[in-house]
């Protein structure tokens, strides 16, 4: 009856790619260039993105991936990105790894085939401190040019 509000759904096509990232890019706009460059290099929009789980564990759905994605922030895997990579590595599967880090004109990103040996794999304890660090830099950004200033731009 109210056809017209409902959502088209995009068909899906190319292969299943698994996207293991950490929480605090969940719903940004970093996320969001992820998937274009992920939909670009394997054309493909056939992703699972764990931001539309919530805090859901998608882990066992890697088993039915063609492709698994990990999202190294500044250079280290969180302790649920790395929980992800050692299973997808168990399982076989493709594994590519995104390096996203911050410089002067904006977010760059690091396209590499497998894990780089120098990506740090943090704790569940280290993870929870940078997670924090990262979200206390975050907020300071905004609270120095979004509310003095008047810009809401966000970095991530």
């Amino acid at each position: 009856m109210l056809g017209f509000l409902r959502r088209k759904k995009k068909e899906k096509y190319g292969p299943f790619i698994y996207l293991s990232e950490p929480t605090l890019l969940y719903h940004t706009k970093t996320e969001k260039a992820i998937l274009e460059v992920i939909e670009e290099k394997f054309n493909s929009n056939n992703i699972l993105v764990p931001s539309d789980y919530g805090l859901r564990d998608t882990s066992p759905k890697i088993k039915d991936a063609e492709i698994f994605v990990a999202v190294a922030v500044l250079g280290k895997f969180t302790s649920l990105v790395g929980r992800e990579v050692k299973i997808a590595q168990e399982l076989g599967k493709p594994i590519y790894t995104m390096l996203v880090a911050r410089d002067p004109e904006g977010i760059v990103y690091v396209w590499v085939e497998g894990v780089p040996e120098d990506v740090e794999w943090l704790s569940p304890e280290e993870t929870q401190v940078f997670t924090q660090k990262f979200a206390h830099d975050e907020y300071m950004a905004y609270l120095k040019t979004g509310l003095f200033i008047g810009s809401r731009k966000r970095e991530w």
